[in-house]
């Protein structure tokens, strides 16, 4: 489950994509013939001078001429910028996050800066056992972070009183992990300032508090000295007036440097011969000296601070890698990690040591003392040996529970039960055993306590996707478990929900039960996302735990809006809710008007309307959005977004040439392959690097099915081209894969790019961070799948962007992707543009490309993708020629 500390954090679906600072300059149209490209888009350029050219002999030779040029400056190594109607839109300022109060009474507005600069990218990081550590800071590196935080207190009629900004912050102070204390009346944070490399400590992370009455705000710690090590955990509060905080060791000296010779070469063995299978991973530690480093930045302190000044440290230094206070505040569970470490795993997998102490700084005991972890089968649903997911009960005082795997952490071995769940108080008495709590024959997936009578255990196996929930008693032994849900994860149509949760004092969140008048039945509730044909149509169910009848209390609008339940707001007492006092936290949207949120009252359902953003980019408020529906020729069902500029009228504009932005998924159902994902009512938000220009297909199925044994990677070409032809022609991406290259030899070589470089003949644009750690993702990819396009004569073009990982944060970096789409898309896309295409093999399986509709004679692939999601956020604009 969740943590407490993180619950009332509200996502805003917005962009932080404000000018963060670097340079950029305006490349605005003028009717005047630039004298240089230098700060213009170069395909503008050329629209714009054969614009002014009256005769058909000078447009011929002056567009010629700007060809030449563009070309060669297109091979400069300077970052561009797009046309200033898609810079406008990706330069838009973010709207902020919101964190409710666990009183529910205020509001913190918790403010965002823009897209990041390039040189923030740049800072020096550490590259070190998985993680990649900012040594300035002690922290992980390119931590985004908050400007300021304003408070609005929520009025009785659902309306915000005006904003009270937190103050006595230095100067340009950035702002990370805001929580509340239990009582609501302080902020905790961190607050770190420019480096001055004259104060070796600056840049560093220090904690501070706020008074929500007040907004005055204090640094916690009265010596400057005192720093936080935020490269695992950070701080929690302990009580209302204490938190627990990893800090720096006072002690600590300057990094250890490296040795000009090594003590002696990079051995690994495997003489035991056993059986190690580990995946691409990224940033492994490469020798001792990495290890020293390892230690060196991720050793922590843990120190006991109260708001009155009272500083009091526990255990000694060692890498913590989670704090985790009991509900009752008398015990904390400490994880830390320690040698051996490994060259070949990351930083989770090494020896895990789980420790209980007291919050006033007594060892009780140890809860294990798990050993390296480099040999987890790469199959899905394979886990570590031994205790794993230990966690304080949210129901009790401080009661543990944990997992341990019967199969000795190997999907493929068939045994059952496969988990077993464990429960035992914070100090057992002598000699008492662990209390079985349930088995199951699936992989655990977690628990949502409510009570000793009512507790819903989950399980899951990826091979089938079977999902199963359970209802078990924790505090009857002698009632059977039950099975509440037993279905295919891959079947929207069929989810039931998720139960709400609801805040205790102790700042822990638990299933809410809710009371209904002269009715003594147990009712839960039940949030889903209420996908059908039509779309996504979110729901509430009153539902009744044992008999499984339930009651609709609440739907999404289905006409115009899009709405979803976020949270319970009238769960500030502890015990059962009154269904007549319900009240809940709801986001609204539609195609044209972006997130708002509203409090919903029972029992006259009156809707109060809090927040008022305005529109993030009016330009596009007139975007044309459809859900559309195609069927594979195979019969399976299809859906897609398509995104139209405004104002577009396909009988008077003609086809426009269309980029499709998807990504396969895997499936074992033609059903559930088939169904309807996604609502046609959602706001199109624009993210940094969505595709702003033409007419755009996003999020198009692609399906990749295996039916029984099958896997679904067997057919994944086959599949993917029938998807991608369905949707408009084809997209290639690559799948997940559970098996080795050697049982799979066909597939890996089948699914490869590079392996099919010698058949690729369409212009294909390749993007790719030049610092990926994302596993299976090498840059060297990249790099080697162009050189072998070159090698075979197709016309490619390979970008490789400095700094950038996965997905690409810079602003500079995300501009010049906008440009560089752009200019591939004008010059290979749009219709009659070139020739490209005049004597190209038309054969299916020589294409590798992004789409275009009828009408247009070329195709290119480009495109990058966000850091933390597998599937992109395809939510673009418009027609080039509006631009």
């Amino acid at each position: 489950m969740a943590s407490s500390r993180s619950q009332h954090r509200v996502p805003i679906n917005s962009m932080a994509s404000e000018d963060g600072g670097r340079g950029g300059g305006s490349n605005g149209s003028s009717s005047s013939v630039p004298n240089s490209l230098a700060e213009d888009d170069g395909i503008t350029a050329i629209l714009l001078r054969f614009n002014v050219a009256e005769t058909k002999t000078f447009k011929f030779l002056l567009l010629h001429l700007t060809f030449v040029d563009v070309e060669n400056s297109a091979l400069e190594g300077r970052y561009r910028l797009p046309p200033p109607e898609i810079k406008d839109i990706v330069d838009t300022p973010p709207l902020p996050a919101l964190s409710f109060s666990p009183q529910r009474d205020k509001i913190l507005f918790l403010k965002r800066r823009a897209l990041p600069p390039l040189a923030d990218l740049a800072r020096p990081e550490e590259k070190l056992a998985g993680i990649r550590i900012d040594g300035q800071c002690n922290t992980r590196s390119r931590m985004s972070f908050y400007t300021g935080i304003g408070i609005h207190h929520l009025m009785e009629d659902g309306t915000l009183g005006p904003e009270k900004e937190v103050h006595g912050l230095p100067d340009g102070a950035k702002i990370n992990f805001v929580s509340w204390s239990n009582n609501g009346q302080y902020l905790s944070f961190s607050v770190r300032i420019e480096e001055d490399e004259e104060d070796c400590s600056s840049g560093k992370l220090r904690v501070w508090v706020a008074d929500v009455e007040t907004g005055k705000a204090r640094p916690l710690f009265q010596s400057p000295d005192i720093c936080i090590n935020a490269v695992f955990d950070n701080f929690v509060w302990i009580n209302d007036s204490t938190l627990l905080v990893c800090v720096i060791p006072l002690s600590r000296g300057k990094p250890p440097k490296k040795p000009l010779v090594p003590s002696g070469p990079k051995i690994q063995s495997n003489e035991q011969q056993n059986v190690v299978q580990v995946r691409t991973y990224q940033d492994l530690l490469k020798d001792e000296y990495d290890a020293d480093l390892f230690d060196y930045y991720a050793t922590a302190q843990l120190v006991l601070a109260s708001l009155d000044g009272t500083v009091k440290e526990i255990g000694f230094p060692a890498v913590y890698t989670s704090i985790d206070p009991s509900p009752d505040q008398k015990y904390i569970l400490i994880t830390s990690t320690h040698r051996p470490y490994s060259y070949i795993v990351p930083c989770g997998r090494f020896p895990k040591k789980v420790d209980l102490w007291t919050t006033e700084g007594k060892f009780v005991r140890e809860l294990c003392d798990l050993p390296l972890a480099e040999d987890i089968p790469i199959a899905f649903n394979s886990v570590r040996k031994g205790m794993r997911s230990i966690n304080w009960r949210a129901d009790k005082p401080s009661s543990l529970y944990w997992v341990e795997t019967q199969d000795d952490g190997d999907a493929k071995v068939e045994v059952s039960p496969r988990d077993i769940v464990y429960t035992q108080p914070a100090e057992p008495l002598d000699g008492v055993e662990p209390e079985v709590l349930h088995k199951l024959d699936l992989r655990y997936g977690g628990i949502s306590w409510c009570d000793d009578s009512l507790a819903l255990v989950y399980e899951s196996w990826y091979k089938t996707r079977r999902v199963r929930t359970w209802v078990i008693s924790p505090g009857s032994m002698d009632v059977a478990p039950r099975i509440l849900f037993d279905r295919s994860s891959e079947d929207v149509y069929s989810d039931p929900g998720s139960p709400m949760l609801r805040r205790t004092h102790a700042g822990t969140y638990v299933i809410a039960k809710v009371k209904k008048e002269n009715n003594g039945g147990t009712y839960i509730l039940l949030n889903g996302s209420g996908a059908t044909p039509e779309g996504n149509i979110p729901f509430l169910d009153l539902f009744e735990i044992n008999s499984s009848i339930k009651e609709r209390i609440w739907e999404s609008d289905k006409e115009k809006y899009y709405e979803t339940v976020v949270a319970l707001m009238s769960d500030q007492n502890d015990g059962d809710l009154d269904i007549d006092q319900l009240k809940i936290l709801i986001s609204k949207e539609s195609k044209t008007e972006n997130t708002q949120y509203y409090l919903q009252s029972w029992p006259e359902k009156k809707v109060s309307q809090i927040t008022d953003f305005p529109h993030p980019y009016p330009q596009l408020a007139a975007l044309q959005k459809e859900m559309i529906r195609y069927q594979r020729k195979d019969g399976v069902q299809l859906t897609a977004t398509l995104y139209l500029p405004p104002g577009y009228d396909p009988p008077k504009d003609g086809p426009l040439p269309c980029l499709v932005w998807s990504y396969p998924g895997e499936f074992k159902s033609k059903d559930a392959a088939g169904q309807v994902r996604g609502s046609p009512n959602e706001f199109p938000g624009i993210g940094p690097t969505s595709a702003l220009l033409f007419a755009v297909l996003s999020g198009p199925t692609i399906p990749i099915i295996g039916d029984g044994e099958e896997e679904a990677n067997d057919r994944y070409i086959e599949q993917l081209v029938a998807s991608a032809e369905a949707a408009v022609e084809e997209v290639t991406r690559r799948g997940n894969e559970d098996r080795t290259l050697w049982e799979a030899t066909n597939t890996y070589v089948e699914m490869s790019p590079f392996m099919s470089a010698n058949k690729i003949k369409k212009p294909i644009l390749l993007i790719h961070g030049e610092e990926d750690n994302n596993p299976g993702t090498l840059t060297m990819q990249s790099d080697r799948f162009f050189n072998a396009l070159k090698g075979h004569g197709a016309l490619c073009r390979l970008l490789v962007l400095p700094y950038e990982s996965h997905g690409y944060a810079a602003r500079e970096s995300i501009m010049h992707v906008l440009w560089e789409t752009d200019r591939w898309l004008q010059k290979y896309c749009v219709s009659n543009s070139t020739n490209v295409n005049e004597n190209v093999d038309a054969s299916k399986e020589d294409e590798v490309k992004a789409l275009n509709t009828p009408g247009s004679k070329a195709v290119a692939a480009g495109g990058g993708s966000a850091e933390t999601d597998n599937e992109p956020e395809g939510l673009h604009s418009g027609r080039r020629s509006l631009l």
